[in-house]
């Protein structure tokens, strides 16, 4: 049986994009072999498609006190617990890949808090999870409790960025029916 998905916002054909869209799109599907579904979904508006992007690329590209792969992490947990399945599925393999670990993601979308991570990701993902989940009851003292970790404010910053961002993508992809492309279920899963 096939899913319920959204049918409502069309798929935009890659030719009839804006210059700078489709450059980027090609660009990616030169890097990965595919087109992300993501890419061609939000196309749709494109003004839109820029403004995620460029937040995106901000938050998850950017030299930072949370590595990569932690950025990772969160965006696993968060969009887990918002029964987001293209970033769990999208999000996982980038984390295989980043932390160099085939079963980290797996671990982190069942339940972080029995993954095989450290005490100071534990903790970020704890926070991030208050911020997707109830981010009115953060409190000085879920600042007191990063900062014993090693956080610094900037890092507290970031650990909430990426979680209420990805809030907005797993509302958006849910809405919009996205569906993982088929790739990503393997991607860093065999090492190389």
């Amino acid at each position: 049986m096939t899913p319920p998905t959204a049918k409502r916002f069309p798929t935009p054909a890659l030719d009839k994009l804006p210059e700078d869209i489709r450059t980027r799109i090609l660009a990616v599907q030169e890097k990965s072999g595919f087109v992300p579904n993501v890419f061609l979904t939000l196309a749709y508006r494109p003004d839109e498609f820029r403004a995620f992007f460029a937040y995106h690329d901000a938050l998850m590209e950017k030299d930072s006190g949370l590595s990569k792969a932690e950025r990772e992490m969160i965006v696993v947990a968060t969009s887990a617990a918002n029964q987001c399945q293209y970033c769990v599925i999208a999000h996982g393999a980038i984390l295989r890949i980043r932390a160099k670990n085939p079963e980290i993601a797996d671990q982190i979308a069942v339940n972080y808090r029995k993954a095989d991570i450290t005490p100071r990701q534990r903790a970020m993902l704890d926070f991030a999870m208050k911020v997707s989940r109830a981010a009115e009851e953060v409190a000085e003292t879920d600042f007191a409790a990063l900062a014993d970790h090693g956080f610094s404010d900037d890092d507290v910053w970031d650990i909430a960025a990426v979680a209420a961002f990805f809030a907005l993508s797993n509302r958006l992809a849910n809405v919009t029916g996205m569906r993982p492309n088929a790739e990503f279920y393997m991607l860093g899963r065999q090492p190389k």
